[in-house]
C-alpha cells in the first residue's frame, strides 16, 4: 500500500475515533442531564410553558329575612384592543361602524372612539383601554359588534373579567352589610356582615392548569379543572328591609334637621334579639350623611339619662330605696364636694318619689340616691351592675364592638364624686346596643337575649347551619322589679307624665327614657363642648314586639339638643310606620292563617324546584331568593333588579333554555 493512502487510512482512524469519544460523551451527558438533573430541568420548562391558575368560586349571596338581596356577586368587563393584530383594510371599514355602536351602547360620542383607535393603531397599542365596568348584557353586546366580532387574533378584542359585590340597596345598611377584602399579601380587611360571616360566604378556590401559547396568552390543558371551585354559601340575615327602610330615613331627616355630627338607630326584635334595623350615618365634610363607620356597635361613650333605668334597677333589687321613696332635689341644684349637679329644669322638683324623679329624670334626685344609698359600700352598686352584665362585650361575631366601662372603687379613674355621676350615666360607657339590649331585656320580662343577625346559612335549599336564640341572662332581675320599672317607662311617654310626653299617640302605645349626655364637658374649648341625644326603649308598651334606640351626637345646640326632642322623634317615627305597615295582632286565627299562607306559598315553591324544564319558567310573584335557586339550578345566570318579590322577567316563560344564557329580574 502507497504511503500516501496509509497516512489518509491512519487520518480517517483517528477521526473516527474521535467522533466516536464525542458520541460517547453526548450520550453521558444527555444521561447525567436525564437522570441525575432531570427533574430540574424538566421542572424549569414546566414553569416556563405551564403555569397553575386559581378559578374564584362564586361568593354567596347575602339575604334579608324576607329573600331580597344585601350583596350578590355580579361580573364586570373591562374591554381593551390590540391594534397590533388587526389588518389595516379590516381596520379602515370597521372604525366607524365599530366607534357608533360603541357610542350608541355606552354613551360617549363615535368620535371619541375613533379617535381612540387611531392613536392606538398609530401607536401600534397593544393593550389600549376602550371601556371599563360594563355589565354582561353590554359585553355580549360588544362581542358581536363590527370588527370585534372578529375575535381576539382578527379583531383585537380583549376581555378582561372580574367580580364585584353589589348592594342592590345602594347606600342604605351599607356599613353593617360590610365586605371583606385581601391585600396583595393575603391580610384581610373584614367589615360587618361580609367579613363576620365570609367563611361561609366566600367559598373554596378552585384550581387550572393552563399552557403558554403566543402572544403571552394561556389557554386550559384538558377539558377538566385539577380542583373544582366550591361556590360559597347563602346567609340569611335578620334585617328587615322595610324597617331598614323607616330607621335610615327617619334618622337621616333628623340629622339633617339638627345639623348633627352622626347617629345610629337599631330595631330589635324583642323576643328573639333579631336586629330587624340598624343604621349609621356620618357627615362629610360637605354635610352630607353616608354609612361612615358602624357607631351602633363600635362607639362606646357616656350614656347619660338613659342609664338611669340601670341605676334604679340596681337600687330597687338592693331594696335601698323603692319607687315610692321620696327625695329632695333641692330646687334642682345638689352640691357634692365641690361639684354642682343640676337639673334640666330650672328650681329643679322640690321633694319627689323615686318614681317621679324617673319620669322627669332629675338628676338631682338620682345623684343623691345613689351616692347616700351606697357611699358606705360602693362595691355593693358596682357589683349590681356588674350582675346584669353590663360590663361585658355582647361577644358579637361582627369585629369592632366597643367595650363597655363599669368602673369599680380603686381603679383608675374612681373618685368620690364616682357613685353620683355613675348615677345618671357619668362616668360610665357602654355602645348603643349595649344599652338596647339591657332596654330590651326589661321589655322582655327580665331574660337578656344576645342580639342576633343572621339566621340561617344555606346551600340552595339546604340548611348548612341555623343561628338560634341565646339568652345571656334569663333574669337580670326579679319580676317585681321589672314590672315597676316597665310602668315607670310606659309613663315617660305618657299624655301628661315625662320627658317623653311629646312623643306620645294616642293610637299606639310606647315606653322608654330619654337621654342628653353633655360631651368634651372637661374641654376650656367651648367649640368642642356638645351633646349626646338619646332615647330607648321599646313598643308597644303593654306586649312589646320591638325595642329601639336612637343616638345622635351634636346636634346643632341653636336648634337643640334634648334627648325628647332630636332622638325621639325618630324613635316615634320608627314606630308609628312599623304600625301602620306591620298591624301587631295576636288572634291565633289570624296567625295560624299566616303560618298557612307561608306553608302554601313553601309548597309552591318546592313542587316548582322538582319540576324537569326544558324551557324557561314563570317565576313573577316568587320572592327573590327562590326565583334564584330555580333558575340557576337550570343553568342560568341570574341578575337581580330591586328588592322583594318578583315583578317582571327578561326572558318570557316558554323560552327554549338552551338558547338562554342570562336572565334579567325585576323586584318590588
Amino acid at each position: 500500500m502507497p504511503v500516501s493512502e496509509k497516512k489518509i487510512l491512519k487520518r480517517l482512524y483517528v477521526v473516527t475515533a474521535g467522533l466516536f469519544l464525542f458520541a460517547v460523551a453526548v450520550v453521558f451527558k444527555l444521561v447525567s442531564i436525564q437522570v441525575v438533573h432531570g427533574d430540574k430541568y424538566r421542572s424549569l420548562a414546566e414553569k416556563r410553558t405551564e403555569k397553575m391558575f386559581t378559578i374564584e368560586p362564586n361568593r354567596g349571596n347575602l339575604y334579608s329575612d324576607d329573600g331580597s338581596l344585601l350583596a350578590t356577586s355580579v361580573s364586570r368587563y373591562t374591554v381593551r384592543f390590540d391594534a397590533e393584530t388587526v389588518k389595516d383594510s379590516d381596520f379602515n371599514e370597521n372604525i366607524k361602524p365599530l366607534s357608533e355602536a360603541l357610542a350608541k351602547l355606552l354613551g360617549k360620542s363615535s368620535s371619541h372612539y375613533q379617535q381612540v383607535f387611531r392613536k392606538a393603531k398609530a401607536n401600534k397599542n397593544r393593550y389600549a383601554l376602550i371601556a371599563r365596568n360594563i355589565d354582561y348584557s353590554e359585553y355580549m353586546a360588544v362581542k358581536g359588534f363590527p370588527l370585534f366580532e372578529k375575535g381576539p387574533y382578527q379583531g383585537g378584542l380583549i376581555i378582561e373579567q372580574k367580580t364585584v359585590r353589589e348592594h342592590p340597596l345602594g347606600k342604605i345598611a351599607e356599613r353593617s352589610v360590610g365586605y371583606e377584602r385581601f391585600d396583595e399579601n393575603g391580610y384581610a380587611t373584614r367589615v360587618g356582615l361580609e367579613g363576620a360571616f365570609g367563611q361561609y360566604l366566600r367559598g373554596i378556590e378552585g384550581r387550572r392548569l393552563k399552557q403558554k401559547i403566543a402572544k403571552g396568552q394561556w389557554k386550559p390543558i384538558g377539558l377538566d379543572n385539577i380542583i373544582e371551585p366550591k361556590d360559597g354559601y347563602d346567609v340569611i340575615s335578620t334585617i328587615d328591609i322595610n324597617i331598614q327602610d323607616i330607621a335610615h330615613h327617619g334618622l337621616l331627616g333628623q340629622l339633617e334637621k339638627y345639623n348633627a355630627d352622626h347617629g345610629c338607630v337599631i330595631v330589635m326584635e324583642t323576643e328573639t334579639g333579631e336586629i330587624k334595623a340598624i343604621s349609621n350615618l356620618g357627615r362629610t365634610k360637605d354635610g352630607k350623611y353616608y354609612e361612615r363607620l358602624n357607631y351602633a356597635i363600635g362607639e362606646s361613650s357616656e350614656p347619660g339619662s338613659t342609664f338611669k333605668l340601670m341605676s334604679l334597677v340596681a337600687a330597687l333589687e338592693d331594696k335601698v330605696i323603692d319607687t315610692s321613696t321620696v327625695i329632695d332635689t333641692e330646687k334642682g341644684s345638689w352640691r357634692i364636694y365641690r361639684h354642682q349637679i343640676k337639673d334640666s329644669k330650672h328650681g329643679g322638683y322640690g321633694k319627689i318619689s323615686m318614681a317621679k324623679a324617673f319620669e322627669v329624670s332629675s338628676n338631682t334626685a338620682f345623684a343623691k340616691m345613689i351616692h347616700t344609698s351606697y357611699k358606705d359600700n360602693p362595691e355593693k352598686y358596682v357589683e349590681r351592675l356588674r350582675k346584669m352584665k353590663l360590663h361585658q362585650e355582647l361577644g358579637l361575631p361582627i369585629k369592632g364592638e366597643g367595650e363597655p366601662v363599669i368602673r369599680y372603687p380603686g381603679e383608675k379613674g374612681w373618685s368620690g364624686l364616682s357613685l353620683a355621676q355613675m348615677a345618671y350615666g357619668y362616668e360610665v360607657s357602654m355602645t348603643p346596643l349595649q344599652i338596647l339590649t339591657f332596654y330590651n331585656a326589661i321589655a322582655n320580662d327580665g331574660e337578656m337575649v344576645k342580639p342576633r343577625m343572621i339566621k340561617e346559612v344555606k346551600e340552595w335549599n339546604t340548611t348548612i347551619h341555623k343561628f338560634e336564640k341565646e339568652v345571656i341572662d334569663p333574669a337580670i332581675c326579679s319580676q317585681e322589679t321589672v314590672k315597676k320599672v316597665q310602668r315607670l317607662l310606659a309613663n315617660v311617654v305618657s299624655e301628661k307624665h315625662g320627658t317623653g310626653h311629646s312623643l306620645y299617640s294616642a293610637n299606639f302605645s310606647m315606653a322608654g327614657k330619654t337621654g342628653t349626655a353633655q360631651k368634651n364637658y372637661a374641654s376650656k374649648d367651648p367649640d368642642k363642648f356638645g351633646y349626646i341625644s338619646s332615647f330607648s326603649g321599646y313598643f308597644p308598651a303593654e306586649n312589646p314586639k320591638y325595642s329601639c334606640i336612637v343616638v345622635i351626637h351634636e346636634p346643632d345646640k341653636s336648634v337643640g339638643y334634648y334627648g325628647a326632642d332630636v332622638a325621639g322623634p325618630v324613635f316615634k317615627s320608627v314606630a308609628q310606620k312599623i304600625y301602620a305597615n306591620n298591624p301587631l295582632v295576636n288572634e291565633v286565627e289570624l296567625m295560624t292563617a299566616e303560618n298557612q299562607k307561608l306553608e302554601n306559598e313553601y309548597q309552591k315553591y318546592y313542587a316548582e324546584a322538582q319540576k324537569k324544564y326544558n324551557s324557561v319558567p314563570n317565576v313573577k310573584g316568587m320572592s327573590g331568593m327562590d326565583a334564584i335557586s330555580i333558575l340557576e339550578n337550570l343553568g342560568l345566570q341570574v341578575e337581580i333588579r330591586g328588592n322583594g318579590k318578583v315583578k317582571k322577567q327578561s326572558i318570557s316563560q316558554g323560552t327554549d333554555i338552551n338558547k338562554v344564557e342570562k336572565i334579567i329580574l325585576e323586584l318590588s
